[in-house]
């Protein structure tokens, strides 16, 4: 009972992040009742699935340290831009992709992170962060092109749920704090519930128990574009699973090999690759359970195999996801307010350990930051160059990041074109450096 008592304390800290990234998505997307349970419980069982993948500890996959698994936010605003230009198909195919790849780069990995310190990293995430800032704005306002959009109600319960959060997270320590999330969209959902805001029919419609299904919506189609902005969000999830990593080896006292990291970046992998096949989403460690295993001193293995066995048990009872669906636009844009001002302020504090070591880092910051939401915002701004060279150029992340990766290269990386003594030397794996 202890055991499954803890289990189920790494869920409730991660379980806010996994039900938002299908909800948000979704939603955006415009899939019906039934599509979002689905991806809402299909995420929910993938995570299981992708933790127990990474705890194991064989030859060829697992990192073996207590990390829980769950879907990135860092692809949030790539699968909606993706999205809405190729369909969802073209999410798909470029998550599949993106899983062999990362499964091809395993060992070498420790090798590229060179061409991702935390100055191309920070930028990418506070691009990202940015970006996913008016979604939120919307659907704390009941949705883009809802008729009550803007509604007094609509208000009141997203920047309730939002202060909620708030308070929550100020006069709250240790565990409540981590799950404030959680804990805001239950309130904010019942006190919709009193002004008739919420439809529990999709509850009593879904199912007791599903199969997860094969490519659920359909063949996946396969865009260079979306192919390449996907490997670079991938590669950015696998820098900040790296210090996952190595904080919970130095928190369980294991000492990680490059054979071990190969393994972690493999495992990561092979949870990619099956959720573009089962239709959900990439995977990357969170570190809110790294908090969590540092609070509770627990680092066994069996506890994050219990969570995960729990997150695979939940994910094959529609009726647990449909009871995410039925949380109000307007509530869910208050949460959403919060997180993604999260990602935000994780980009800003990556870059605050590298803006002043350099004015060459700072302008690097200034372009990419810059480039990634001057293409956003005028998205036809490349429309008269050629289509091979739209594929950079049309997707603000990717203008962004490519961007930072190349003003590295050119300031900050030796042989290239810096003549003075690099600023920033080569990253290598080792705990300090990450």
């Amino acid at each position: 009972m202890k055991t499954a008592a803890l289990g189920m304390q790494h869920v409730l800290a991660m379980y806010a992040g996994a039900i938002l990234v299908p909800l948000i998505v979704g939603g955006a997307l415009g899939l019906t009742t039934e599509q979002l349970t689905y991806l809402v419980a299909i995420d929910i069982f993938m995570c299981g699935v992708a933790t127990i993948l990474q705890i194991s500890s064989n030859r060829f996959f697992g990192i073996g340290l207590p990390v829980v698994l769950g879907c990135t936010f860092t692809a949030v605003g790539p699968m909606i831009a993706i999205g809405g230009e190729f369909g969802i198909s073209a999410i798909y195919g470029a998550i599949i992709v993106s899983g062999i790849f990362v499964i091809l780069i395993s060992t070498v990995f420790g090798k590229l992170v060179r061409f991702f310190p935390p100055v191309v990293t920070g930028s990418v995430v506070t691009i990202i962060g940015l970006t996913l800032i008016p979604v939120a704005i919307n659907d704390l306002a009941g949705g883009q092109g809802a008729s009550d959009f803007g509604s007094s109600i609509n208000l009141l319960l997203g920047f309730g749920t939002l202060t909620f959060i708030i308070l929550m997270y100020r006069f709250s320590k240790g565990f409540i704090r981590s799950i404030s999330i959680i804990i805001g969209l239950i309130a904010g959902t019942t006190v919709a519930t009193v002004f008739g805001k919420v439809d529990f029919n999709a509850v009593m419609d879904a199912s007791y128990f599903h199969m997860p299904q094969l490519l659920y919506f359909g063949r996946p189609t396969f865009e260079i574009s979306a192919v390449i902005t996907m490997c670079l969000v991938v590669m950015v999830s696998l820098v900040e699973s790296t210090g996952v990593y190595f904080a919970l080896s130095d928190i369980t006292d294991k000492e990680l090999t490059k054979e071990d990291l190969a393994k972690g970046y493999r495992a990561e992998g092979i949870a990619v690759l099956l959720g573009g096949i089962f239709n959900a989403f990439q995977y990357t460690a969170f570190s809110q359970n790294v908090g969590l295993v540092q609070l509770t001193g627990v680092t066994k293995r069996k506890v994050i195999f219990v969570a995960g066995m729990i997150l695979v048990v939940f994910g094959l009872i529609p009726k647990f996801a449909a009871l995410t669906t039925v949380i109000p636009t307007s509530v869910l844009g208050g949460a959403m307010l919060a997180m993604f001002g999260m990602v935000v302020s994780q980009g800003i504090k990556m870059l605050g350990k590298v803006i002043n070591e350099s004015p060459e880092n700072s302008m690097i910051i200034a372009c990419s930051v810059g480039m990634g939401l001057g293409v956003t915002v005028v998205p036809d701004l490349f429309s008269v160059l050629p289509t091979g060279i739209q594929i950079l150029t049309n997707n603000g992340i990717v203008a962004g990041s490519v961007t930072a990766i190349a003003l590295n290269i050119i300031f900050n990386m030796r042989p290239f074109f810096s003549k003075r003594p690099s600023s920033q030397p080569d990253q290598q794996l080792t705990e300090q450096e990450v």
